[in-house]
């Protein structure tokens, strides 16, 4: 009797090993998809990487951020690409709870409705439109598709102006470093003439003294003293 007890308690032991066995693996497989389907959601799209239909509320934002940086936190995961998806995943949130960027984000958003409804001849109000917001239908994953290029057209607008104001900062950083070395080698310039000054005078007072002592109108030739000059006799014509 007290070997079967034995034996059957031993048996329900394996049973649960083998239950948390297969718990663990689904687990690990459930986190694997989510980290999966988070690193190939459209980056840009923070509701795409979050599972979130735009414009919820906040509180929503941060339930749905909490429940899935749990799941895949790099902590409770072997998966080594665990901390690309949670990196992906905290700069989602962080984009949707700031207004700026989840405004800038939904205007995409809207604009890529806009220009598909005016694509398929559409409005808002015609009942087509509805497939909009039905999970699975042609128009959702076109809506979807539209708005990958309008963001991808966004941010490839702000890139080249930031290049061009890089540009100019740089032009305006050298422009600056010129003005600079001009005025450095001005001052250099004023420095070396203000120090020859005093050699410049006393070259002058030479050359002054030099030329009053030979003046008087006279000239020594040979050695001798130059006598008074003769007037020279005009001839009478006539």
């Amino acid at each position: 009797m007290a070997v079967a007890n034995n034996e059957e308690k031993t048996g329900e032991k394996d049973e649960l090993e083998a239950l948390d066995a297969l718990d663990k693996e689904a687990s690990e497989y459930k986190k694997d998809a989510e980290i999966d389907r988070i690193l190939k959601a459209f980056q840009l799209d923070a509701y795409a990487v979050l599972n979130l239909q735009p414009g919820v509320p906040d509180p929503q934002i941060k339930a749905q951020y909490r429940t899935l940086s749990l799941l895949i936190h790099p902590d409770k995961s072997s998966n080594p690409l665990a901390p690309s998806a949670f990196d992906r995943l905290k700069k989602a949130q962080v984009t949707l709870l700031e207004t700026g960027a989840r405004t800038h984000l939904d205007e995409c958003i809207a604009d890529a409705r806009t220009l598909l409804l005016r694509e398929h001849k559409l409005t808002v109000d015609s009942p087509e439109a509805r497939q909009l917001y039905e999970e699975g239908s042609d128009l959702k994953d076109a809506w979807r598709r539209k708005t990958v290029e309008v963001l991808v057209e966004g941010e490839q607008r702000r890139r080249k102006q930031a290049k061009a104001q890089m540009q100019e900062e740089g032009r305006e950083m050298r422009r600056v470093e010129e003005e600079v070395e001009s005025r450095k080698r001005r001052r250099e310039h004023e420095t070396a003439w203000e120090e020859s000054r005093e050699g410049r005078i006393g070259s002058w007072r030479n050359f002054k003294g030099g030329k009053a002592g030979g003046g008087g109108g006279t000239s020594v030739k040979d050695g001798g003293e130059a006598g008074p000059k003769k007037k020279k006799k005009i001839k009478v014509l006539g």
